[in-house]
């Protein structure tokens, strides 16, 4: 089994454009499914829909959290997908399985005065300092992704018309605009970049490290928004997602389309945008009754 679920995981990466993170998720998901189907001394092809229920009342029963009992099954689903595609199983036990519903956990986000006091946070006077403010005013100018603003390129960057070309989840490409206050920014840090940093060993990034001139990590930028917000007094919890939920939040609460923030954000369903509309109405909720009289 183990051979089948990795040409499936490769067909994943290579044909879907899945991440590193989803991969090894469902390389684990689909560890745990073959594992309990060696323990009722079956493979893949001679599974049942019964095994695939009893293998789900165990993860059930171990507590797992909705969430990850979704995306189990999602892998399993996709995974018997692929074998019926390569003729490996003639009927599919997923078959008349239903997914479990997730929770609908409302992102957290910041205020708009929260989000100006982090963005305005870094020391202007380093050339450090101008990247973390270039990096805070993207994430929350144009909602981006923290893996979509370390891939960045400089050539992805148009400063004169104001865009950015941004690679997304599956590798889908989309152009946004930044926003004149993370355009300030950018241009600023790249101005600096040269006082003080090292040699850039990454010719093409925007994002650089201090170290030696690589491309930023992920890590890297969690690690500087957390300095940032504990520096400010803000929630250390606060993570470079909070900048883009924030982002979504903000535009909606002041009037924009769904439909124009659904592409700006590059989801590909709208129902994942729409659980901004619960965030917003929410927030204009709490508002009102904390300043009407009879709220």
């Amino acid at each position: 089994m183990s051979e089948l679920i990795d040409d499936f995981l490769h067909r994943l990466a290579v044909e879907k454009g899945y991440s590193p993170n989803t991969l090894r998720a469902y390389a684990r998901d689909l560890a745990t499914f073959a594992e309990f189907l060696e323990g009722r001394g079956r493979g893949p092809a001679e599974a049942g829909g019964h095994d695939v229920r009893a293998f789900m009342a165990t993860q059930q029963i171990r507590g797992l959290a909705r969430s990850t009992l979704a995306r189990r099954t999602a892998a399993i689903r996709s995974f018997y997908k692929f074998l019926l595609r390569e003729g490996a199983i003639k009927t599919n036990p997923m078959a008349a399985l239903r997914s479990p519903r997730r929770e609908q956990k409302l992102p957290a986000f910041l205020t708009v005065s929260e989000a100006e006091q982090l963005v305005e946070a870094p020391d202007a006077s380093t050339w450090i300092g101008l990247r973390d403010a270039a990096i805070l005013e993207t994430l929350y100018g144009a909602g981006l992704r923290v893996g979509e603003l370390v891939a960045l390129n400089q050539e992805d960057v148009d400063l004169a018309g104001g865009m950015l070309r941004v690679r997304g989840k599956g590798k889908k490409e989309r152009i946004v605009p930044a926003g004149r206050c993370a355009l300030a920014a950018i241009r600023r840090y790249l101005a600096a970049r040269g006082d003080g940093a090292p040699v850039r060993r990454d010719a093409h990034a925007v994002f650089v490290n201090s170290r030696d001139g690589r491309r930023l990590t992920t890590r890297s930028v969690r690690r500087m928004v957390t300095k940032h917000a504990l520096a400010t007094g803000l929630d250390p919890a606060i993570s470079p997602h909070s900048l883009r939920h924030s982002f979504a939040t903000h535009m909606l609460a002041a009037g924009a389309d769904l439909r124009a923030v659904q592409e700006l954000l590059g989801h590909e369903n709208l129902s994942t945008t729409q659980v901004y509309t619960h965030l917003s109405h929410e927030h204009l909720k709490q508002t009102y009754d904390r300043a009407h009289p009879r709220a």
